[in-house]
């Protein structure tokens, strides 16, 4: 028996778990938990997930462009910070900062935030040239920011928040749990969490609606935008609109070898656990902390609203041929929507920048 799952037994004594408790302890059990090990789940060869940034350098540039039209939109300041929460390996802002180009080339400076030890490690390889000229740093989870102009960014970050699946059984509401014997649905009385899934049910409940709550979004959400002085707060990431997600009855996904491997409670510890993004409720507080023009689309219409495509058409003619391929299939995976293109989506929210 692992270390993680003789603490999931001695829990289990005490009574059932409720899903988002499981999932915090394996995923992010100081010691035992699956974003804690010395090394990292991203790639392909070997690994459990892939990034968009696993298929190319596009998606940095595409931020570059649209960092810069926000530094426009904001009157041009002397510095323009991007924060990136749960920034992972780094490569996000190596491909932003390498992209940026003229004087907001200048004004722009990257923060990375992430205390899992494989990320660090990672990042301070692809970061190193932009670390020693002082164009980037790192900074603590519990560090607190001095309030700054810019942008606050997070790619895959909101997925991996221990999350709480609910479901309207045709009489009564029940929530995910793990019990001696593995999965099970309890019942559970009116709280915040039902409150705003039988609002957001479209036409009404029919059993088996329901969806992931995450308890600590709010939180979250307040601590990324507080220091965010004025700017653009940008997260990509997988999930819907709260009413499609209650309709679809979505649940905790397990990630292993690059699928959805058997069920999320079964050897936690050592697979990847995620949950859909409800984008309503996230724009809902992001309004709520002082944000305005929060809404959210696919990453294929974001890419292709966004990215300078005509430009890199043309900058990839001169490309060797085995390159300019690689760029191609790289946007292909960005905006077709068997790929990410419909299956992330992208939100903007603008604070004190009327």
């Amino acid at each position: 028996m692992s270390a993680l799952a003789g603490l999931v037994q001695d829990r289990l004594a005490q009574g059932p778990m409720p899903a988002a408790e499981a999932m915090e302890l394996a995923l992010y059990h100081p010691e035992h938990g699956y974003y804690r090990r010395s090394t990292g789940p991203w790639g392909f060869e070997g690994a459990d997930y892939y990034t968009a940034l696993d298929l190319g350098p596009l998606l940095g540039e595409a931020l570059a462009v649209r960092f810069a039209q926000a530094w426009e939109r904001m009157g041009r300041p002397g510095q323009f910070v991007v924060l990136e929460a749960g920034a992972g390996r780094g490569w996000l802002g190596r491909d932003l900062l390498a992209a940026a180009q003229g004087p907001f080339r200048d004004a722009l400076h990257y923060i990375h935030r992430d205390d899992n030890p494989a990320a660090r490690a990672a990042a301070r390889e692809a970061l190193a040239p932009h670390l020693a000229a002082g164009t980037a740093r790192f900074a603590d989870e519990d560090e607190v920011l001095e309030p700054f102009q810019g942008a606050v960014l997070s790619n895959e970050l909101f997925d991996a928040l221990p999350a709480q699946p609910w479901r309207w059984d045709g009489e009564g509401w029940r929530f995910e749990a793990l019990g001696p014997e593995g999965q099970t649905w309890l019942p559970g009385g009116p709280c915040e969490a039902t409150e705003w899934f039988t609002a957001q049910a479209e036409g009404g409940l029919e059993p088996g609606d329901g969806a992931p709550w995450c308890q600590g979004l709010p939180r979250l959400v307040e601590s990324l935008g507080a220091p965010l002085a004025k700017g653009l707060f940008l997260t990509i990431d997988y999930g819907d609109a709260a009413s499609r997600l209650v309709d679809k009855g979505a649940d905790i996904r397990r990630f292993r070898g690059h699928q959805v491997d058997g069920s999320w409670w079964e050897d936690m510890g050592s697979a990847d656990l995620t949950a859909d993004v409800d984008f309503t409720r996230l724009a809902a507080h992001l309004e709520g902390a002082g944000f305005r023009e929060a809404g959210h689309v696919s990453l294929s219409r974001w890419v292709r609203a966004h990215a300078p495509l005509a430009q890199w058409e043309a900058d990839w003619q001169a490309m060797e041929p085995a390159l300019r391929v690689k760029r191609m299939e790289n946007l292909l995976q960005l905006t077709l929507p068997s790929m990410m293109g419909e299956r992330f989506r992208v939100l903007e929210a603008w604070k004190n920048c009327d």
